[in-house]
């Protein structure tokens, strides 16, 4: 595999937020649901995931960096030592590389390289090499509605398997959901990876959240800021009906109880709206009418 870091499009000091960036930016443009049937990029995507995998792991991304895993995450063989290191060993003596090497037994040459002791394949016990899988990390879109109520969305992996992921209601972008046992394949008697699927939702066009709440703008006419009005609001979860009163001015918030997420509220912004037409009957009316309150909007501003 090429290096992560020119397939992430990403400088070696990369910091984790630039690389959680990159990684998301091509994942959306190479993703296979975006692109059927397309094997180029299906395999431009396993790519992207799997130096992104590398990456986004601190302790990955530094052995590589030290160069002790390559790019596809596999162990690099330690650097052989040689005859010569060795020059001063007794004569008719066996040459070591250390008090565990021995050239005959090749049990100690894999405890040696792996670092594994007794728990090595090929030691003379005979037992398998156990260790759990490697985390795997994924990026998911979903819209600004699922998050809010929950959903189900299914997941197409790089190498062909789904995943049907539970988006608990309320989620917020940038959060983190573990799918226990969906990673890479353990070694030996080793038990899986996990899943890491971070959630990126897409923004609405009336609705934006903030905590538990649910703020909307809501555009009335004059006729309705004025004498009042019962008009349909849209809510996360369906349109209901909201009082207008009398004489309301652009910016008032009128809120509906346990309408955001959670218990949340949602609060509804007025905004007047004025005719994009010509009125005359309102603008004969305005040229003559007289305010029984004159006030200054724009009072205390200069």
């Amino acid at each position: 595999m090429e290096d992560p870091y020119k397939i992430l499009g990403v400088k070696t000091n990369a910091s984790a937020e630039e690389i959680r960036a990159a990684y998301r930016k091509l994942a959306k443009l190479h993703h296979p649901d975006l692109n059927p049937g397309n094997k180029t990029a299906e395999e431009k995507f396993k790519e992207i995931s799997a130096a992104n995998d590398l990456l986004s792991d601190p302790e990955k991304r530094a052995r590589f960096d030290r160069g002790e895993i390559d790019a596809s995450g596999a162990e690099r063989p330690p650097e052989r030592q040689f005859y010569r290191d060795f020059g001063d060993a007794a004569a008719g003596g066996k040459y070591r590389a250390g008090p565990t090497f021995d050239p005959d037994d090749l049990s100690s040459i894999f405890e040696q390289a792996f670092g594994q002791g007794e728990g090595f394949a090929g030691r003379r016990g005979g037992q398998g090499f156990n260790a759990r899988g490697a985390d795997v990390r994924y990026a998911l879109s979903v819209g600004f509605l699922d998050a809010a109520n929950g959903t189900t969305r299914r997941l197409t992996l790089p190498d062909g398997r789904t995943l049907d992921v539970t988006i608990p209601a309320g989620l917020e972008s940038g959060r983190v959901l573990r799918l226990s046992g969906q990673g890479m394949a353990g070694f030996g008697k080793g038990p899986p990876g996990d899943a890491l699927i971070e959630v990126d939702v897409e923004p609405h066009p009336f609705f934006r959240r903030e905590g538990k709440d649910i703020v909307l703008v809501l555009p009335v006419s004059l006729q309705e800021a004025v004498l009042g009005a019962k008009v349909d609001v849209p809510t996360i979860r369906g349109p209901v009906s909201l009082k207008v009163p009398p004489n309301s001015t652009g910016g008032t918030k009128l809120r509906l109880k346990t309408r955001g997420i959670a218990g949340g509220d949602q609060y509804v912004e007025l905004k007047i709206v004025l005719p994009t037409d010509s009125e005359p009957e309102l603008e004969a009316f305005l040229k003559d009418w007289t305010p029984h309150h004159p006030f200054n909007p724009r009072k205390g501003m200069v």
